[in-house]
Formats: C-alpha cells, sequence, structure tokens
C-alpha cells in the first residue's frame, strides 16, 4: 500500500540537502558561537550566514531577523514584547477571531493583565474586512496582529491594505506568517509590515527553529531573560544546527519560488478542490476560491465526522488532518470554522488536505479515487442523514 503525506500545513519533512547542511554542526563545528576562540567563530560566521538566508527570502536585513524557538515564541515575542514595552502609549490590542493559538493565547493573557483586545470576526470565506478594522482603533491602539493567511482553511489575508492603515494611524503591525513563508512570495517592506513570524519546519527546515522579523526601530522588550545573544533580543545559547537548516532551508525555499514549484502545487490543489466538489454531494469548500495557500484544500462533509474521515484514510495510506478539535480530544469543532459561520453539526465534519514539494498527480488521483467511497461508506452508517438541513451551496 502507497503512503500520500498531505498534512504540510502541520510539518513538512526536512530536505535531504537541509540534513546535510546542519550534521557537521552538531559533532564537528560545535563551538558555543559566544564564545572568541576558533571554535566559537567558525559557529558565529555560520549562524551570520544562515541569518543573511533567512533575511533574503523575506526581503529584511540581517540585523532585522531573530532567531527563536519556533513560530509559537516569534509570535509570543512580537505581541508581548510590543505591548509591554508601549503599555505607556496605550493597551489596545486588535487581532482577529482565528488567529493561531499563539497569538490567541497571548492576547488572553495579556487581557489579564489589564491590556483590552479586539477579536475581529471575518466573512464567510474567514476574510477580514479593513474598514471594520480601523473603526476598533482608538488612542490607545498600539499594536494590530493578524495572520498572512490562515492554518486551517488557507484564506490569505489583505495584509497591504490593513498595513496602510497601521502605517497612517501610527500602530505597529505583526503578521503570523508561519503557513506563508517559502510558499508565496513574500517581500516584507512591500507588505508594509513592522513584525513577522515564521517557523523552519513549515518550509522544510528542521523543527524547534523559528523566527521574528523585526524591523529597525521597533520598540519591543525582550521575551526571555538571560544572555545577550541576539543582540540583547533573545537570550540563551543559539540552536547552532537549526538555525543552520533554517536558513539551508531558506535558500532552497527561494530557489522553489523563482521555479514556480508552488504553481505546481496549485494545480493539484485546484484538481483536488474540482474533483471532490464533482464526486461528492453535500460538501462544502471552506476558505477563499481564489486567495488561498497553494497547497491548502479544506471541506466539510455532511453527514460525517472529522476523524472517522481521517482514521479511515489513514487505512487507505492517507495522512491528512481535520479542522475539528475532536481529534485532540474535544468534543467542540474548529473554532475557525465557527467564525467563518458554519454550524457545529457541519463544522465536525471537517477535511484539510494540504499538498507539499512531493506530491504528484498520480496521489491526487489516488485520493479522489477513495475519499468519495471513505465518504459514501461512512455516510451509509450515519445515523444523521435525513436528520441534517445542510447548507445552502457557498
Amino acid at each position: 500500500m502507497q503512503r500520500i503525506y498531505l498534512d504540510h500545513a502541520a510539518t513538512t519533512a526536512t530536505d535531504p540537502m537541509v540534513v546535510k547542511e546542519m550534521e557537521i554542526y552538531f559533532s564537528q563545528k560545535y563551538g558555543n558561537p559566544n564564545s572568541i576562540h576558533s571554535f566559537g567563530q567558525e559557529t558565529r560566521q555560520a549562524i551570520e550566514e544562515a541569518r543573511k538566508k533567512v533575511a533574503h527570502l523575506i526581503g529584511a536585513e540581517p540585523s532585522e531577523i531573530i532567531f527563536t524557538s519556533g513560530g509559537t515564541e516569534a509570535d509570543n515575542h512580537a505581541i508581548k514584547g510590543v505591548a509591554w514595552a508601549n503599555q505607556k502609549k496605550g493597551k489596545h490590542i486588535i487581532t482577529s477571531q482565528i488567529e493561531h493559538h499563539a497569538v490567541l493565547h497571548s492576547c488572553r493573557f495579556l487581557e489579564k493583565q489589564g491590556f483590552k483586545v479586539t477579536y475581529l470576526p471575518v466573512d464567510k470565506y474567514g476574510l477580514i474586512d479593513p474598514e471594520e478594522l480601523e473603526k476598533t482603533i482608538n488612542d490607545q491602539t498600539i499594536l494590530i496582529t493578524i495572520m498572512h493567511a490562515n492554518n486551517e482553511i488557507g484564506t490569505i489575508e489583505p495584509i497591504k491594505e490593513i498595513s496602510e492603515i497601521a502605517r497612517r494611524r501610527g500602530i505597529y503591525f505583526h503578521i503570523d506568517a508561519v503557513q506563508t513563508v517559502g510558499h508565496i512570495p513574500i517581500k516584507v517592506k512591500e507588505l508594509g509590515v513592522d513584525m513577522l513570524s515564521m517557523s523552519g519546519h513549515k518550509f522544510y527546515g528542521p523543527k524547534g527553529v523559528g523566527a521574528l522579523y523585526l524591523k529597525k526601530g521597533v520598540k519591543i522588550f525582550p521575551l526571555i531573560d538571560g544572555g545577550g545573544q541576539e543582540k540583547n533580543r533573545r537570550a540563551s545559547t543559539e540552536n547552532v544546527p537549526g538555525i543552520i537548516g533554517m536558513g539551508k532551508a531558506a535558500e532552497l525555499a527561494e530557489e522553489r519560488l523563482k521555479q514556480g514549484e508552488e504553481d505546481r502545487i496549485a494545480i493539484m490543489r485546484d484538481k483536488l478542490i474540482k474533483g471532490i466538489s464533482e464526486r461528492v454531494e453535500n460538501v462544502h469548500l471552506n476558505g477563499h476560491p481564489t486567495k488561498r495557500l497553494p497547497g491548502n484544500v479544506n471541506f466539510c462533509f455532511e453527514f460525517v465526522e472529522g476523524e472517522s474521515i481521517l482514521l479511515n484514510l489513514d487505512m487507505e495510506g492517507i495522512a491528512a488532518s481535520s479542522g475539528s478539535a475532536c481529534t485532540s480530544g474535544s468534543l467542540e469543532p474548529s473554532y475557525v470554522l465557527l467564525a467563518i459561520g458554519l454550524p457545529h453539526e457541519i463544522a465536525h465534519g471537517s477535511l484539510r488536505l494540504s499538498l507539499g514539494k512531493e506530491n504528484t498527480e498520480d496521489e491526487v488521483d489516488y485520493v479522489l479515487e477513495v475519499l468519495p467511497q471513505i465518504i459514501k461508506k461512512l455516510r451509509e452508517l450515519s445515523p444523521f442523514k435525513g436528520n441534517w438541513k445542510g447548507l445552502e451551496s457557498r
């Protein structure tokens, strides 16, 4: 039985060229980059080369890149760091209802410290209305934090329009770009953002390493106390192999973007969307039909549970994920799907297929052959069929 991986939004396989680049920094070039001897300076130079590669991928200056343990830490650093450093100016933050938990939980933490947070609603596609966002700004607003693209439904937000509002009103703007860096072209100066979070393992780099782009002049408070690493912005001895790997992954990602690899992935995405829509009844595409990540496919299937779909796909060798939180032991469906207006019973039947560079047309054909049969079988067993009204075609 063939095995097909369609969960690239969760994590990606570390590219063999990335692994090769990292290897010698575990046991041969192992010096502490903060030591002044040759062992340390050797790894320091390698870190700075990696910093240049990451910066180049997003059009930033190397000095504007802070290495972290991942996207979650980068989000926490940006949100809490700006809030703490600028609270004398104001204590109001604007975000959306569909952000990653790294952002939502950081905002809720700050609410307990006296900050006020506005959680913007989204439309049925998951899009934020920039005009509605601007209406929520007041003289206490110090930060806007919005994801570049949603990790579940793939919708790409109107970042440029929001950045223009933030710049005009003198407010810091942070984006969680964990799902977009390495997958769509990004230039921070064109987007007009002040901070950007990314994670190495989302674009074929290693786990446990990420970065925060911090525009020069942004006033921020360090999240971690300790030594003077990362120019006193992020304490702790650097994860040298991880940083080297992320640098190589950024270099390879830039090459793939130039070669149009994401266009090939988008073609397979569209084939999946078209094929599922034609082969399965009572199915709803989640997210924007065109303003979406190249590899993201997200559907809700009426009369079935997302977890059952996943288990049956896995038995056929297909790895996918569900927007439903029931897969983590909760009975509640995805808060993202609820935010775009889906009723609970339909949101429970969600499936996310996220494509990557290893996937092929033949694998897409196999999924289109297997998935409709799985849905048909589960519906025949479902006690709910005929009891749900469903949704009108969306």
